[in-house]
């Protein structure tokens, strides 16, 4: 039974593929339900910040409340669980994205990649000339657009998970640690394949032990030659995982002898996640993860944990 001396209120703000609020008059249909799957709210809006009040309380898992956004020509959103709590403003940011959304890369042409992001283009120009690393990545950006937003999306995420050495010493991010991709028919739009110093694999190991990252048993089932491979488990969605391919050829980087290794996203942290299952297009298929609902997952991941948001040097429009 709720509380009925008690409620709580909920804000949810709505963005779209370009990080931005979402214009104003889109007609936003926005459903609200409690944990105990009574639906409370499902009504029209033409306005990107929603305020709902008068939520019950339950002092129980009835507090664990979900959201779904949808509106025409949209891809719809959802998040949960939202943990009500009485007499508090609660806030979420949902992103809708256009359904026949395009990337948009004009800030990660080469010539603007290298000024705003030189990591990236560092592991991208690995084993070329100046002239030919920008034309392999413009033919990249060209033909295999998902790709590139997959790499983009990796290299964000990667560069966001900070690591610390045995003694507990800044140790940089995984990002840090990746000398070079293989451009041989390696890119793929949900992971991409390369090289990396093997120290990596002991700071994983200690991040591990801090809860940063949980180990995958058996990687070799999902991963081929795979050897050892953990998951990121900051977030309910969108985390990163690290796979290593030990026994593969090595390759010598700046006097470093490294590693293959095997980046990618999955949707989810673990199969209890049925809500999302539920909301996210195509997410039940069996097509290759999406880098558009990686970018959508991460970005609202992010934003509900607090943390810097999510922003590869691309949007979707």
């Amino acid at each position: 039974m709720p509380n009925n001396s008690t409620t709580g209120s909920l804000m949810v703000n709505i963005f779209d593929g370009t990080r931005q609020a979402m214009r104003a008059g889109t007609k936003v249909l926005l459903r609200v339900r409690d944990g105990n799957q009574k639906q409370l709210l499902n009504q029209f809006y033409t306005v990107s910040n929603i305020e709902v009040q008068g939520l019950p309380i339950y002092d129980n898992s009835g507090d664990n409340y979900a959201v779904w956004v949808s509106a025409d020509n949209y891809m719809a959103a959802g998040f949960y669980p939202i943990k009500m709590r009485a007499n508090t403003l609660q806030s979420l940011d949902v992103m809708l994205l256009p359904s026949k959304g395009t990337f948009n890369f004009r800030d990660a042409l080469w010539s603007a990649l290298k000024q705003t992001h030189p990591n990236f283009a560092a592991v991208l120009r690995e084993g070329a000339d100046e002239a030919a690393a920008e034309a392999r990545y413009t033919q990249l950006m060209e033909m295999q657009p998902a790709s590139l937003a997959s790499f983009l999306n990796l290299a964000t995420a990667m560069s966001a998970i900070n690591l610390a050495d045995a003694n507990n010493q800044p140790a940089g991010t995984p990002l840090d640690y990746i000398k070079g991709v293989i451009w041989d028919n390696t890119f793929a739009q949900d992971r991409f394949f390369g090289y990396a110093d093997p120290q990596l694999i002991d700071l994983i190991v200690i991040a591990t032990g801090k809860k940063q990252f949980a180990p995958e048993f058996d990687p070799g089932f999902f991963h081929g030659t795979a050897t050892r491979s953990w998951k990121q488990i900051q977030f309910g969605e969108a985390n990163v995982q690290l796979t290593f391919h030990e026994n593969d050829p090595t390759m010598q980087i700046g006097g470093v002898n490294c590693v293959k290794i095997e980046p990618d996203i999955d949707y989810y942290k673990d199969l209890g996640a049925h809500f999302l299952l539920e909301v996210v297009v195509n997410a039940v298929s069996h097509s290759l993860t999406d880098p558009k609902q990686v970018y959508v997952l991460r970005w609202m991941a992010g934003h509900q944990a607090g943390v810097p948001e999510f922003n590869p040097p691309y949007v979707i429009v």
